[in-house]
């Protein structure tokens, strides 16, 4: 079936996900595509996470929508053969671009989470903003004021965690405890908040948050 064909699209909501392999270069980008209508690509957010986080929920809108999930660029299941210093900004929009050519989308709409709205705001056409990352500097400014002024405790229990050797070496102990204080208002039933927890730290590995994140206990 060739992507993005009608007969694709039309395959229904309960059909069984797509999973394919975007060639990006030297590298191979994981995409996972299901339901049927307007084409939307599902931008993940990070920049060190990927798009396990955001399953199963997400896939509710597939009775309306062909969604379209990609690991992006040294993340997930995207991580194979790729260096910290292959991944960029100008890469991850490059890369999207790709997608949107691998899929033959004349036009499309995003769907960013978080980082993933920096993306979407540098590749525009339509975009759905979940939670979006600052998109400026001054954006960053004023996101970091206002948590100095309402949520200095918890600002000084992130630095904590992120000074930690566990954290610094990708420990996913640290890096979900650091997560934790940091999703912790975007969810306003505890419910949620601990499911989106649970599912991140049950998808984080050392080596990859390291990749993911650029970082390397060598270099620290």
């Amino acid at each position: 079936m060739t992507p993005g064909s009608p007969a694709a699209l039309e395959s229904g909501p309960s059909a069984a996900p797509r999973e394919r392999r975007i060639p990006v270069g030297g590298a191979k980008l994981y995409s996972r595509e299901v339901g049927q209508g307007t084409a939307i690509i599902v931008l993940h957010g990070g920049p060190d996470f990927d798009l396990s986080y955001l399953l199963p929920d997400m896939d509710r809108l597939s009775d309306s929508f062909h969604l379209i999930y990609y690991d992006q660029r040294g993340r997930g299941r995207s991580a194979d053969r790729v260096q910290p210093e292959d991944v960029t900004l100008a890469s991850d929009i490059a890369d999207l671009e790709k997608v949107r050519q691998y899929f033959h989308l004349d036009s499309v709409v995003l769907l960013g989470h978080s980082w993933g709205t920096v993306l979407a705001l540098e590749w525009v056409s339509h975009m759905i903003l979940m939670n979006p990352a600052p998109a400026s500097t001054y954006d960053y400014k004023q996101l970091r004021k206002e948590w100095l002024e309402k949520r200095a405790e918890d600002m000084d229990r992130r630095k904590a965690i992120s000074a930690s050797a566990a954290y610094k070496e990708g420990d996913p102990d640290a890096v979900t405890a650091y997560y934790r204080i940091h999703f912790k208002p975007a969810m306003a039933r505890p419910e949620d908040y601990e499911k989106v927890i649970a599912r991140r730290r049950s998808n984080f590995t050392r080596e990859g948050i390291l990749k993911a994140s650029n970082r390397s206990p060598a270099h620290e």
